[in-house]
């Protein structure tokens, strides 16, 4: 896995998609026990929630298989993954885990075709558990799952978003 500049990431998926050939991103919400996985469409315009993966110190191969398996299942071009800056744009102390699973997979060596960036997350996860409220989810485990996949979407969102105002003028007949 090698560390882009977020334009450079968006760049590569828009080379890297043709007529036959689609290349999609996944997006991350990493937290201490889950990682949130969204996907984009194949225009990628859209997040959509995916599933969850649990996390813990041992099973980092088991996880690069799995993103292995998805990148193949979804011609995956690379990885957004959210990091937790503070208000001021500077690294926040919740961001050490999010750069130790980023080393962890890339010492895997299952990855190095694939590239990832880091987007801002900030208040994603908030969002989310406001938006869950009114559901009052009753199972703690279900409630937390739901919030960390769909964080996931807000942060791939954010950043196709942003890259697609950057790099894809506005065509109406997509619409």
């Amino acid at each position: 896995m090698r560390l882009l500049q977020a334009e450079e990431l968006f760049q590569k998926v828009l080379e890297g998609g043709s007529k036959t050939k689609v290349a999609r991103l996944l997006g991350l919400d990493v937290g201490s026990k889950y990682v949130g996985l969204a996907v984009s469409d194949e225009k990628n315009r859209i997040a959509l929630p995916l599933s969850v993966l649990s996390r813990t110190k041992t099973n980092i191969n088991l996880m690069a298989d799995d993103f292995k398996t998805l990148a193949l299942k979804y011609s995956l071009a690379g990885f957004v993954v959210g990091y937790p800056f503070n208000l001021h744009g500077q690294h926040s102390p919740n961001a050490v885990q999010v750069r130790l699973l980023a080393g962890e997979l890339c010492k895997t060596g299952k990855l190095d075709d694939l590239c990832y960036t880091y987007w801002d997350e900030n208040f994603t996860s908030k969002c989310v558990e406001a938006l869950l409220h009114p559901l009052n989810l009753k199972n703690r485990d279900e409630a937390k799952t739901i919030t960390d996949k769909f964080a996931a979407v807000c942060i791939l969102q954010g950043y196709l978003d942003n890259m697609n105002r950057k790099f894809r003028p506005a065509d109406k007949s997509e619409a």
